[in-house]
């Protein structure tokens, strides 16, 4: 992986300031970040909690291709992609993304496409939980 790029999926806690310390450089005049939580509704059905699977070898291969085309397509310095894998709790994080750029527009404009892409192609899988019994849902997270 490049300088310019920071990937992680793990079943530890994943840490904002970390992605924002990656990304942070001081040519840089916009820095933005989506960072995803679990949340306690779902169609108005109780979460109690999500499960995330991984096929980490291959999910790791499409963040990259993910953020190289950020880096591409985009004037971007530094992106930072970490998803989390395994059982979260309302509130945790599942997914950071951190995206560093000279203007702020164009950190905005690659972090949406960043986690719109890594949501149509990146092999992580969810399963919700609710009181009543639990549903995997497709490859989003």
């Amino acid at each position: 992986m490049q300088k310019s790029i920071s990937i992680k999926i793990t079943s530890k806690k994943l840490n904002l300031q970390e992605c924002y310390d990656f990304v942070h450089d001081a040519s840089c005049g916009g820095i933005a970040l989506f960072v995803g939580t679990v949340r306690n509704k779902t169609q108005e059905k109780e979460v109690t909690l999500l499960d995330f699977s991984t096929y980490k070898s291959m999910a790791i291969k499409e963040i990259e291709k993910i953020a190289n085309e950020a880096l591409k397509k985009y004037d971007i310095l530094k992106i930072a992609i970490h998803h989390a894998e395994g059982e979260l709790k309302i509130g945790e994080i599942p997914v950071i993304i951190a995206v560093s750029s000279p203007h702020r527009k164009v950190s905005f404009t690659a972090c949406q496409f960043a986690i719109d892409t890594l949501k149509e192609t990146v092999p992580i899988w969810k399963k919700e939980h609710f009181i009543d019994g639990e549903i995997w849902v497709n490859s989003t997270p």
